[in-house]
């Protein structure tokens, strides 16, 4: 750990980060994470997950966390979202219409503690089966007219697909002129779409501002592109054995893999 930085927030991502390769958290994880509780550290779980999906690796972990989920967009303390990102209806029209059906995929939506799809196909169900959730399958005009009429806005939409065709629609979208949102992988196949200027560092700045912690005194973890904003903004950025080069290239320290209770070993040697 650099001398200069005293460590009071920890923030981690969870999937190819907490979580190992068979989405469980290891023993010298959560041993781990426990000694930085101990110590009085605040722990952040920072995901492109729901908040369901995010409550269920909490207590995998057994041990209380902040929630940030969503992709940064949804944040949630003591039980209480304490702040919130959206997007327009507009924009999911546009992205279901020009992007989704376009490449013959189903467009996820995201509003608060809710998960929609405009399809089913296997990367659905995949998700389905390792949040143990199901999304309620909508007619997305239908959904954006209701919306409308009450004022809800969504705050994250994914498009799950094979790389090569995420890599396609990514390219596509970040061509868009005047678009009003950003975009980015948290793995190969998954797609994040969020509010323009809103990612997981700015959702660690907002954090901070709520506990009253400079950036300088917290340490991230991550393995992939969602993740690089929340590692430059940390005062301790660390990547996974597993990361994307990428990130590893903006991190300070590179620890283990996430099959190798990679956290652990960073939370015990770079947050000490």
């Amino acid at each position: 750990m650099r001398d200069d930085i005293s460590c009071r927030l920890i923030c981690i991502d969870i999937d190819g980060t907490l979580l190992n390769d068979a989405k469980e958290v290891l023993p010298e994880v959560k041993k781990a994470v426990k000694r930085q509780c101990e110590k009085g550290r605040k722990i952040a779980l920072v995901s492109g997950r729901m908040p369901c999906a995010v409550e269920q690796v909490e207590k995998q972990l057994g041990t209380g966390c902040i929630k940030i989920c969503n992709a940064g967009t949804f944040m949630i303390m003591d039980g209480v979202c304490v702040k919130e990102e959206a997007m327009s209806t507009r924009i999911m029209r546009q992205l279901y219409t020009d992007a989704a059906k376009k490449h013959h995929v189903p467009l996820w939506i995201y509003q608060g503690y809710k998960w929609y799809v405009t399809r089913t196909d296997s990367f659905v169900e995949k998700e389905a089966g390792i949040i143990k959730n199901r999304p309620e399958v909508v007619d997305l005009y239908e959904l954006a007219e209701n919306w409308d009429k009450v004022g809800i806005k969504p705050n994250k939409f994914l498009i799950a697909a094979e790389e090569k065709k995420t890599g396609e629609i990514q390219k596509q979208l970040e061509g868009w002129k005047d678009r009003a949102f950003d975009v980015a992988r948290s793995s190969g196949n998954y797609l994040e779409i969020f509010p323009k200027n809103v990612d997981k560092g700015k959702a660690v700045v907002s954090l901070c501002a709520i506990l009253n912690i400079g950036t300088e005194n917290t340490a991230a973890i991550g393995d992939h592109e969602l993740d690089i904003p929340m590692i430059e903004t940390a005062g301790i950025g660390i990547a996974m054995g597993n990361a994307i080069q990428a990130l590893k290239e903006k991190a300070d320290f590179v620890t283990l893999t996430n099959n190798e209770a990679g956290v652990a070993y960073a939370l015990d040697n770079y947050c000490v």
